[in-house]
């Protein structure tokens, strides 16, 4: 089934790029990237800036109570936010490599985060299977939980908690690990193999265990998926799609981050970025 979108917000509102969307007490939540904010947006479009940031951010999430927690992306830091002011938590520039990517943060308030494995800055480059998620702790303490993964993005974890799943965006497809009671991953598995023309970058869950993903390059802007591959339905945008959630009222809104380019210094010149939202049948679950 292919599905039409609607604009909630563009960049007349100031939207740079705009990244891991989250649902939490009826607004959505979001990292500006290009222009350096935490945001948020209610159903009838007002914008408010939750905090500006010091750094480029990626793996963004919140925990149960509220709390932010945020990395800065290049320097490859982990903050959370204590009051109205960020605290570095953890340094996992040693257990990772060039940049972040997405992050989740689970029931418990421990990060899983991934990092990129090409270097965007020269996309010549050949990519690398050297990719990690890191598991970083509320207090800080952090491990590499699994390895060589081809870009592990965007992440969500089932309703039991005992499940996590990764868009590997460079290897075209959805790889789900079991959550052991430390929070460590065993178990690796092929959730979806998807066709080449499959990128996943951001993905979320909904209640029937399908899997929404964003896909920038594709033609099909976001596609959902069952487990094993079958692709259900079909979502269209007039630019790329980066990042999806499902939140709204009863989690039956797709709200879809959007930009014409992921180039910064296009960016800054022409910033494109919008935020779409579809109604669907079925509501989100799990997290986030």
């Amino acid at each position: 089934m292919a599905t039409a979108s609607k604009t909630l917000i563009d960049s007349t509102k100031g939207l740079k790029f705009t990244e891991s969307p989250r649902w939490y007490n009826d607004r959505l939540w979001f990292i500006d990237i290009h222009d350096k904010r935490i945001k948020t947006v209610d159903l009838s479009g007002s914008v408010a800036t939750i905090l500006e940031l010091p750094f480029i951010p990626n793996a963004f999430g919140l925990t149960s109570e509220g709390t932010v927690v945020v990395g800065d992306a290049f320097q490859r830091r982990i903050h959370r936010m204590e009051g109205t002011a960020l605290t570095q938590v953890a340094d996992i520039s040693d257990l990772t490599n060039f940049c972040l990517s997405d992050g989740i943060v689970d029931a418990q308030g421990r990060l899983y985060v991934g990092d990129i494995g090409y270097n965007f800055v020269d996309p010549a480059a050949k990519p690398v299977e050297t990719c990690v998620i890191v598991l970083v702790g509320p207090g800080g303490g952090a491990s590499v939980v699994t390895d060589k993964l081809y870009f592990p993005n965007g992440m969500v974890i089932t309703p039991d908690g005992r499940t996590l799943i990764v868009g590997e965006t460079l290897g075209h497809r959805l790889t789900a690990f079991d959550i052991q009671a430390d929070g460590f991953l065993s178990d690796r598995r092929v959730w979806a193999q998807l066709p080449s023309s499959v990128s996943p970058d951001g993905i979320c869950l909904d209640a029937q265990g399908g899997v929404w993903c964003a896909n920038p390059e594709g033609k099909d802007s976001v596609v959902r998926v069952r487990e094993g591959g079958e692709i259900t339905d079909r979502i269209r945008v007039e630019n790329h799609a980066y990042a999806v959630m499902l939140g709204g009222p009863e989690r039956r809104h797709l709200f879809i981050s959007v930009s014409g380019s992921h180039d910064p210094a296009e960016i800054q010149r022409n910033p494109t970025a919008s935020i779409e939202v579809v109604e669907v049948d079925v509501p989100g679950a799990g997290i986030p």
